[in-house]
């Protein structure tokens, strides 16, 4: 299975906003039971849209400046992001075929 870089408050400009393609951030903790749910389920996705979609992680309890800056009161939140802006979100946990037609619209 495809292993998920994480990103942080320092590189998110880079990695995430500033990409070439359409980025999926999936805000997590290693506390979080949902978060742990879902993480099988990113992971797939970052395999299946491999080339198309960049998928990445960030810790949500080491950046919390990128949290308050997009809103993000519940995690898990997955964030679309193309173009440096947000496309869609989605918060909670949520089965693969949900996330699927969420995303898909926007790559």
């Amino acid at each position: 299975m495809t292993e998920v870089q994480y990103v942080t408050e320092s590189d998110f400009q880079s990695e995430v906003l500033n990409a070439d393609k359409p980025v999926l951030v999936d805000f997590t903790a290693t506390w979080c039971q949902p978060c742990r749910m879902i993480d099988p389920i990113v992971k797939q996705l970052a395999q299946e849209w491999d080339g198309k979609v960049k998928v990445v992680k960030l810790d949500a309890d080491e950046n919390p400046d990128v949290l308050m800056q997009y809103g993000v009161l519940g995690i898990p939140t997955l964030m679309l992001f193309k173009a440096g802006e947000v496309k869609e979100r989605v918060t909670g946990y949520q089965p693969k075929d949900k996330l699927i037609a969420k995303v898909n619209p926007h790559i």
